[in-house]
């Protein structure tokens, strides 16, 4: 088991976890309404920040993506009016390319990923929703690691605090979405739905009943989990926070609970 713990700063405190040696924290709605730019020096002071648009895909962006995204953006007087912030370009994670650079990510119930390289000091961060998650924004992120020179025997993944699978009611047709995610290319299913019993009846399962008919409740964190073990990490590489946004009014804010957009920062910073 891996430790977790909160570490104080500026009389608040965000949580981190002894499996990832990089500074990192998943920040709690006491921090709101700071942003990126404020938080970072909570990790280390002087890093870049990387966060992006987020929009609930699977696109993972780099340091030059974002710098020349946002540039354009700026060129182009593309602001929001109301506080006159710059917009960045669409993506839901980035990854880091050199020492100092801070990626970052916002969520309210969905999962926010911290993934670290403890030998190159290399790092990513993902917003993994259910839509994302069904397109897989986790292994992505690892793929873009990889491509600079990565080694899955040195990534360790966080999978933050999120909904847990006991609350999060959904529809058959997202279950069997996402589901389709982590099944073998050769089982092969009459009908989408058809998923849902097999995965219900998994050891760990990511799907658990439901009362109301046509819905079952999803685990998006063991959806992530399995992704990452059929990609190759073990189970010690990958650790899920004990936190559920939903059922912690106290620390995090939660849309399915209050339906406002309102979302708490995670972020970490490579070395």
């Amino acid at each position: 088991m891996h430790n977790w713990t909160w570490q104080p700063w500026q009389g608040k405190s965000y949580l981190t976890c002894d499996l990832i040696p990089q500074p990192h924290g998943f920040f709690t709605s006491a921090f709101d309404p700071q942003l990126p730019e404020d938080l970072t020096p909570a990790l280390r002071p002087g890093a870049e920040v990387l966060r992006t648009k987020q929009v609930h895909g699977n696109i993972v962006l780099s340091p030059a993506d974002i710098r020349a995204g946002t540039k354009s953006l700026v060129a182009s007087g593309a602001a929001t009016p109301s506080t006159n912030q710059v917009q960045y370009p669409h993506g839901d994670g980035c990854f880091s390319t050199q020492a100092g650079q801070a990626t970052w990510v916002c969520t309210a119930d969905c999962t926010p990923a911290l993934i670290a390289d403890v030998r190159t000091g290399q790092v990513a961060a993902a917003h993994a929703g259910w839509r994302g998650t069904a397109e897989k924004i986790v292994p992505v992120a690892i793929a873009q690691l990889q491509a600079q020179g990565s080694q899955l025997k040195d990534l360790r993944v966080l999978l933050g605090p999120a909904i847990a699978g006991d609350v999060y009611q959904v529809g058959e047709d997202v279950a069997a979405t996402i589901g389709q995610s982590v099944v073998n290319d050769n089982q092969q299913f009459a009908n989408p739905t058809d998923i849902i019993p097999h995965l219900l009846n998994q050891e760990h399962p990511p799907l658990l009943p439901d009362s109301q008919p046509g819905h079952v409740r999803l685990d998006v964190r063991r959806i992530n989990h399995i992704q990452l073990q059929q990609l190759g990490l073990s189970p010690s590489q990958i650790a899920i926070a004990p936190h559920c946004t939903y059922q912690e009014p106290e620390r995090f804010f939660s849309y399915r609970r209050t339906h406002l957009k309102q979302i708490q920062w995670s972020g970490i910073v490579s070395v």
